[in-house]
Order: C-alpha cells, then structure tokens, then sequence
C-alpha cells in the first residue's frame, strides 16, 4: 500500500549524471526534500534495448513510489527516451493515476526555439538517446521549422565517471564529436548537450565548438520546468514534504558513489545501498 503522506521529489538515473539535474533542481527548488536513485550496478544504459531500459527504470520508479515519492524525474536521457511514454501509459493507471513521473527530454525541447536563430540544432548524447531520435521528435512537436541532427558520443561518459574530463586525453574524444557534428550540418548555432555527464566536460567542448554556437545544458531548464509544474499543480506542490533534505540511494557500492558524487556536487554526500533486480537482466 503507497503511503499517501507528503513525499520527498524522487530523481533516478542509471548512473551519477542524473546529480547534475539534481543539483540544478535544488539551487532553484531548495526548499524541497530529495531521494535521489543511481541504478550504478547496471549503468550504463546508453547501449541496451528499449525492453531492458523500460524494465529497469520501472523497477526504479516501483522502488521509489514505496518509499514515499509522489512525483519522479527521470533524471536520465536514455530512460527518457526508451522507458518514459511507457510507464506514463501503461504503469502509472495501475499503480497510482495520482502519481506523476516526468522526463528531461520535453523541458529542453521546450525552449530551445529561443535559443536558436539559423533554427538548426545539435544534440551531443549517448547511442540510445541518439538511435530512439527523442530530440528530434519532442523538438518538432512545439518547433516544426527547426533543424535537428545529432551525433552519439560514446567515450564521454567513461571520461567523466573515470575523473578524465580535465584530462589532455580527453581533448582528443571531445574535439573529434564537436567537429563531427559541425560537418553534419555547418549551420548549427545551438548545441544541446543531451546526457547528465556532458556538463563536467564543459571546458573543452567550449574550447573546441565554434564561436558564435550556444551550448544548451539541461539542469536550469529541468528546474525552471519542475518549478513550472509545481506552480502549475498545486495538489501535486503540496504531496512534495519540504525540509530541504536529500538522500541518496545506490545499487552498487556506496563508497564508490561518494567518491564519485564528489565530482559531481562537490560536496560529500550519506548513502545507501538498495537492491533492484538482477544485474546482467
């Protein structure tokens, strides 16, 4: 039986990128209390199946709602893109029609026809953000004139969890996507930099990209469109409790989540580990 008292605003991701749109949420929304989920025992999820994505991100999502969450973002792409239209139809109706989880795709899709004069936009992600074409879809929804091409970045991830991202290493992986995607179509002026992790290589994508291209990060859109929907679903605000706390749940080793966290948030962080299914499902 789902408790039906107030409840901490659940953030999952396969892995630690989902901590950079935790920390966008909670410099905007502090007030808010947090339970935030890495699946870090099977990440990534970037190269697995749409059925596989769904499952584990449903287990997520079940995991969550017992433990007192009304409202969930998936704080990751690739589960934004294979697992979210499936829980929202097909899972929430069984489980609680009351309960909501939200993706982080639709927040930047949103706004990106401000961002973009020449209307012709890049998204930088992993192989299954790319191949599912979310961007693209969620993008033609509210903008049909806009251009969208993308490209996959599959080393960019291990560059960061690894500590690499100031590394000269990881000039080479980030330099060749940037000049891959700008030869894809030269008159790109908005970047969108659609997976958790890219953020923390900041530096050198704004070393190599073109003068004059925008780089568009998803955590301040991600809070400015929660903060938007709690405004907007007052029942919804007041199922969120507020004691501007935040925990933090791990399938894998919690030491290992520390020690990552910290190049994520900067600060240290308590955690726990939790079990949700197989690792090799």
């Amino acid at each position: 039986m789902l408790s039906a008292n107030p409840g901490p605003i659940g953030i999952f991701d396969s892995g630690y990128g989902g901590l950079t749109i935790l920390h966008g949420i909670r410099q905007l929304l502090p007030q808010y209390d947090y339970l935030y989920l890495g699946d870090n025992a099977r990440a990534p999820y970037g190269s697995r199946s749409f059925d596989v994505v769904y499952e584990f991100t449903r287990q997520a999502v079940v995991r969550l709602f017992e433990m007192g969450c009304h409202l969930i973002i998936l704080g990751c792409n690739t589960a934004s893109a294979k697992a979210l239209r499936s829980i929202q139809q097909k899972d929430l109706p069984q489980i609680d029609p009351s309960r909501r989880v939200l993706g982080i795709i639709r927040p930047t899709a949103e706004i990106i026809g401000n961002l973009t004069t020449s209307r012709h936009v890049g998204v930088l992600a992993t192989e299954g953000t790319i191949k599912s074409e979310s961007y693209n879809l969620e993008i033609q929804k509210f903008y049909p004139d806009i251009v969208v091409s993308g490209v996959a970045c599959p080393f960019w991830v291990p560059l960061v969890e690894y500590n690499e991202a100031d590394s000269p290493g990881a000039d080479y992986f980030v330099k060749k996507r940037i000049d891959q995607i700008m030869r894809l179509d030269p008159q790109i002026d908005a970047l969108i930099l659609g997976c958790t992790h890219y953020p923390l290589l900041m530096p050198k994508i704004l070393k190599y990209l073109p003068t004059g291209v925008r780089v568009v990060p998803q955590g301040e859109y991600v809070a400015d469109s929660l903060q938007s929907y709690l405004e907007r679903h007052p029942e919804m605000e007041q199922r969120c409790s507020k004691n501007g706390s935040v925990y933090y749940l791990t399938t894998e080793n919690p030491e290992k989540f520390k020690e990552q966290a910290q190049i994520f948030l900067h600060e240290p962080v308590e955690v726990s580990n939790i079990t949700l299914g197989t690792v090799n499902t």
